[in-house]
């Protein structure tokens, strides 16, 4: 079973933080980092009209990448120091449009281990007053050396 990371709080939020940071196409989407713990993660999303396909609605890429990293920030928690999660699969339901103002998304681990783990993540749409689950994604997340580690 893999071991939760050993970093102090404060240090996770950053490693987490940074891999949101970091990446220039999570980065480009707008996507930002909420919080973190022992193997969950959250993250946002202010929804901008480049976010939405012709119908209205939020474009189905946008919540398959918001649920993916977050997915990954959940999973890297879940790694030793010199190992780093890569998404070897995912499966996404989308269940109701996305509509509103804000996409938030909540990724937990469900099983780790070694080689991989197994995560679930939550999206959901907020306008006004009112939320709504709007996806719900399952992934497998493979456990890598870090390219320096080895």
């Amino acid at each position: 079973m893999a071991r939760p990371h050993p970093l102090d709080p404060a240090a996770i939020q950053a490693l987490i933080q940074r891999g949101f940071e970091g990446a220039p196409f999570v980065k480009d989407v707008g996507l930002q980092f909420v919080a973190c713990g022992a193997g969950w993660c959250e993250a946002a999303l202010e929804l901008q009209p480049r976010h939405f396909q012709h119908t209205g609605v939020v474009h189905a890429g946008v919540i398959a990448t918001l649920a993916d990293h977050c997915a990954g920030g959940a999973g890297q928690l879940m790694c030793g120091p010199d190992e780093h999660v890569v998404t070897l699969e995912f499966k996404l339901n989308l269940l109701r449009p996305g509509v509103g103002e804000r996409l938030t998304c909540r990724a937990e681990v469900l099983k780790p281990g070694k080689a991989f783990h197994v995560v679930e993540a939550q999206v959901w749409a907020h306008r006004g007053d009112s939320t709504a689950l709007v996806a719900k994604l399952n992934a497998t997340l493979a456990v890598l050396p870090n390219p320096a580690s080895g």
